[in-house]
């Protein structure tokens, strides 16, 4: 006697509220990957969904384990759906911690590992229909009346069972073959899922659209060198009356002598910005605007050199103490394919770009690359992470996305080197690329500025070992391009903004 199959009898309440909550979490998950609200209570709103998932698994994964409900096939969907939650929230928590290469890590892990556990799931799927399948002809078989001459059973057996089928989980469809018919069904199954996979893949991480916005801090300034005052002091030292015939015998200071004490003191002889706009901010930019730090992802090398340890951050930092603008509390990486999701007027300003290997671009990659330099009227702010083989492979890029401009030296007397920093000298850790910056123009206007001697590692934490006075110039020539590309993007706002008027 065959046993009944197995059904699932799940508590519709239970049911329920999961179904309930698997809504709001995935609304959380929608703003968190894509439409990104960055309000301090959908913060913590998010937080509470994300982190409710565990115990929700837990009690999922307790259920399907009693002995009442003891079954594979459900104890590995709640596992499944647990796994989907688990993952999420542990990505979220390295992301609300700022553990960025952990956080980026893991999701590539987190990944891959969806991707076997669909293909577990496909494999057992297709194995199951086909065992449908069979026992539907072996049951077809079966009701075929007895005939005493072989060859005739044998032709109604065709009529009757071997109809060439169309259905893709029947191993006996006929676009399957005839020699190994359950070899190409299987490789057929594991080429469409991973071609389904890469698709929902790409979609999933490409969403987001004119939704992902840049906006800079409202307010104004001046595009001028900070200026350094000298204050002197003098100082007049005690006059002393002495009677020559006293024992006490001590040098007489001159009556003339005085001690100056000189403190230099830095400060902003004006605002740090651009327009006419109150506080230090930029023309165009809005109430909720901020400076953002951008690091630009690119395949075939190591986009992510020094990220998460301090570099991105630390200038980002340091650029808000020294401008007094609005700046982002973390810093960011974007694929170049997503600098499509920010529209013409709410673009990044600038994008960092660094590494010390290979730069592999598609042609759609350079292609979106200048529409952001010329259409959309960013920067990117290039940085030699370590090797002249880099130095060859950012020139070989910017030559694909900018084939009528060539690359120049920039002078130390260059607004970018002089507002708001005076920069007396090239800064760097070591000269992989040599001791120019190479710029390249478009009307005039700095599309491309490249270091060649890692700045970026003298941005970290422990400055990679340079004197103080090396990564302090470090900071101020980062500083002057962040300036220099946002005070160009606020030009051309305004420039804009008046010709719709």
């Amino acid at each position: 006697m065959e046993a009944e199959p197995h059904s699932l009898s799940i508590p519709s309440h239970r049911l329920r509220l999961t179904g309930a909550f698997g809504i709001v979490w995935a609304i959380c998950l929608t703003n968190w990957m894509w439409i990104q609200l960055d309000w301090q209570v959908v913060t913590w709103c998010q937080a509470i969904v994300f982190a409710a998932s565990l115990p929700i698994s837990i009690a999922w994964i307790r259920w399907a384990r009693s002995p009442k409900q003891r079954h594979p096939i459900t104890l590995c969907i709640v596992l499944t759906i647990a796994f989907v939650f688990l993952w999420q929230l542990s990505v979220f928590s390295y992301d609300l911690a700022e553990w960025d290469i952990a956080r980026t890590q893991l999701a590539r892990v987190g990944t891959a590992a969806l991707f076997f556990v669909g293909l577990a799931w496909i494999v057992w799927g297709v194995e199951r229909a086909s065992q449908q399948f069979e026992s539907q002809r072996q049951a077809a078989r079966a009701e075929m009346p007895i005939v005493l001459d072989p060859n005739t059973e044998a032709q109604a057996f065709d009529q009757a069972t071997d109809q060439r089928s169309n259905h893709p989980l029947d191993p006996e469809a006929w676009y399957y073959g005839g020699h190994t018919p359950k070899l190409n069904q299987s490789v057929a199954a594991l080429a469409s899922y991973s071609i389904a996979f890469m698709l929902m893949f790409l979609v999933f991480t490409q969403m987001g659209g004119c939704r992902e916005l840049y906006e800079m801090p409202a307010g104004g300034g001046q595009q001028q060198t900070i200026s350094q005052t000298v204050k002197v002091q003098k100082v007049i030292k005690k006059k002393y009356v002495i009677n020559p015939f006293s024992a006490i015998s001590f040098k007489v200071p001159p009556i003339d002598e005085v001690k100056l004490q000189l403190t230099e003191i830095t400060k902003h002889a004006y605002t740090v910005g651009y327009g006419q706009g109150a506080g230090a901010g930029f023309a165009g930019g809005t109430k909720q605007g901020q400076v953002r730090f951008i690091r630009l992802e690119y395949a075939g090398g190591d986009w992510d050199q020094d990220f998460g340890i301090g570099a991105d951050v630390n200038m980002l930092i340091e650029y808000g103490v020294r401008t007094k603008q609005k700046v982002a509390k973390r810093t960011e990486s974007r694929t170049i394919v997503q600098l499509k999701n920010f529209p013409a007027e709410k673009s990044p300003p600038m994008v960092y770009l660094t590494g010390q290997r290979n730069i592999s671009l598609s042609d759609s990659e350079v292609k979106i690359l200048r529409e952001y330099l010329l259409e959309k009227h960013g920067m990117i702010f290039g940085d030699n992470g370590g090797s002249d083989g880099f130095h060859n492979q950012f020139v070989g890029m910017m030559n694909r996305v900018l084939p009528n401009v060539r690359p120049s030296r920039i002078p130390l007397d260059d607004m970018i080197h002089r507002v708001p920093f005076q920069i007396p000298f090239l800064p760097y850790v070591a000269p992989h690329g040599g001791k120019d910056a190479l710029g390249w123009r478009v009307d005039g206007r700095l599309v491309c500025y490249y270091h060649p001697g890692d700045i970026g590692d003298a941005w970290t934490d422990d400055h990679s070992g340079v004197s103080p006075e090396i990564y302090e110039a470090c900071y101020q020539l980062g500083t002057n391009v962040i300036f220099y590309a946002h005070a160009e993007y606020s030009k051309w706002l305004f420039s804009r903004q008046q010709r719709k008027k």
